[in-house]
């Protein structure tokens, strides 16, 4: 096969963070339509990032945060977003390069996408159908209600963010598009 002199990857993955930067705009602009949420995860450790420092010590490489009920200020620039986040009953302001985000999930639809932290440029010498950086995933399931205040609608964010147990990794639910391929 000859080499993507193009750069595809990179071009699926800008397209597919600015569906992201989209969906967050229109949250900033017009709120949270309907049950819609956003899980979103990010490396930490990402030039541009600012976390508290208590928040870079907990989560040296990476975290994800939910936009869901207390989010106050989101703000959405070309290149990132900022907002204010309750951590500990304490707003906290967080802001994220969207070339940082490594996921991003919509459990109320079941929408789900994953980056990779090479920003879409893929390995050399790998031909780009052999390997997207870019992955469609499903997001797991919402579970039932689990506690007293989640059965009476009052807020509580998951201890484990979907997709991932918050160290990095994957959950074994989540798809790559490479196990469909012809190799």
């Amino acid at each position: 096969m000859a080499k993507d002199l193009i750069g595809y990857n990179r071009y699926m993955e800008e397209a597919l963070r600015g569906v992201v930067r989209d969906v967050l705009r229109r949250a900033a602009s017009q709120g949270m339509p309907g049950n819609h949420h956003f899980y979103l995860s990010f490396r930490t450790d990402e030039p541009g990032v600012e976390i508290p420092d208590f928040l870079r010590a907990k989560f040296p490489q990476e975290m994800t945060i939910v936009l869901q009920h207390q989010f106050w200020g989101l703000h959405v620039e070309d290149d990132g977003f900022e907002v204010l986040l309750s951590f500990s009953k304490a707003r906290q302001r967080v802001r994220v390069p969207f070339v940082a985000l490594t996921g991003f999930f919509d459990p109320s639809v079941q929408f789900g996408l994953q980056f990779q932290r090479d920003g879409g440029q893929g390995k050399p010498g790998v031909t780009p159908s052999a390997e997207l950086s870019t992955r469609l995933v499903p997001a797991p399931p919402v579970p039932a209600p689990a506690t007293e205040d989640e059965a009476a609608g009052k807020p509580v964010r998951p201890a484990e963010p979907p997709g991932g147990g918050g160290n990095g990794k994957p959950s074994s639910n989540v798809v790559t598009l490479d196990k469909f391929r012809k190799k």
